[in-house]
């Protein structure tokens, strides 16, 4: 099997779903999933601060953005050693994760012409189910992708057949990053549409737009769910004084009918493989909880109270 390196943490858990674990033999500093995987090699690194607020992280982002600095640094030594036969990249997002072109810059001729380099390229969920076969194909095992994105497609549809036929689908703002305020896009809308909901903000293949307060304001939503890329619930409710200030906040129909959800957005919702498929069991937890009950609330997601 050949020796891979992955360095976006969505990339890391569909090799590892399918059965690649044992040939990873590098990852990036954002990988952490599966747990086991922190005991390999680290090969990037980030120059923004995430600890920060989002605030401060929004500006910091820009300012690199403004000047050309990079966001994340590649160890282009450390890959040297490791040798792959295959590193896994991303050009969805250069904010998000170490993209190809941090990988291209950083790589000496030599790895870029004896190693593979997979880019994927998720935007929507077909999107996702294609990076699944492109891994699989550059791992030699091809039969392993269409399984695995087989099972995660009758999950999928297992959720969706019920609720294709609800008549109440409650109106749904998804809130991607806190401070300034911006909406989820790419998969999520479809996620809400399957889930048995409205989605208010964001379109479906599209980046996650920024959004005003003045918009939320009036559209009311009949739920919220917070779900910030790379926040985890504790670090979410943390932020959430920002939004719980606005003077707009307690007016919301869903603050109002205790209908706010914090979601783990680093470990589901941003994260585009396998995972997705309980992104879409926490929305449909949240969205109608008379119907469905998977046992994400508590890790996946929380009320807020």
């Amino acid at each position: 099997m050949p020796k891979v390196v992955s360095l976006l943490s969505s990339a890391t858990e569909i090799v590892c779903s399918l059965g690649g674990e044992p040939d990873l033999i590098g990852r990036s500093h954002e990988c952490d999933y599966p747990p086991s995987v922190g005991r390999l090699p680290v090969c990037t690194s980030a120059n923004v601060d995430a600890s920060r607020s989002s605030l401060e992280i929004d500006r910091d982002v820009k300012r690199h953005l403004r000047t050309g600095a990079p966001i994340y640094n590649v160890d282009r030594e450390r890959l040297a050693r490791l040798h792959p036969d295959v590193i896994v990249t991303q050009s969805h997002c250069e904010v998000c994760a170490v993209s190809r072109k941090d990988v291209e810059m950083a790589l000496g001729k030599d790895l870029l012409h004896s190693a593979e380099i997979v880019t994927l390229m998720p935007n929507r969920l077909d999107d996702i189910w294609n990076d699944i076969a492109r891994v699989a194909q550059a791992m030699q095992i091809p039969d392993g992708g269409t399984g695995l994105i087989h099972q995660c497609q009758e999950r999928i549809k297992a959720v969706s057949q019920k609720t294709a036929a609800l008549a109440k689908r409650p109106r749904v703002a998804c809130i991607e990053w806190i401070d300034p305020l911006m909406a989820a896009g790419n998969w999520v809308p479809e996620l809400v549409e399957m889930a048995g909901g409205e989605n208010l903000f964001g379109e479906a293949g599209k980046h996650s737009p920024w959004m005003s307060w003045e918009a939320l304001s009036e559209s009311d939503p009949d739920v919220v769910v917070v779900m910030p890329c790379g926040f985890d619930i504790a670090r979410s409710l943390r932020e959430l004084a920002v939004l719980e200030r606005k003077a707009e906040w307690p007016s919301l129909r869903a603050v109002r009918a205790g209908r706010i959800a914090i979601a783990d957005g680093n470990q589901f919702f941003n994260r585009p493989g396998p995972r997705l498929v309980e992104s879409l069991e926490i929305l449909a937890e949240i969205l109608h909880p008379e119907i469905f009950r998977f046992g994400h609330e508590g890790h996946g997601w929380m009320k807020r109270r």
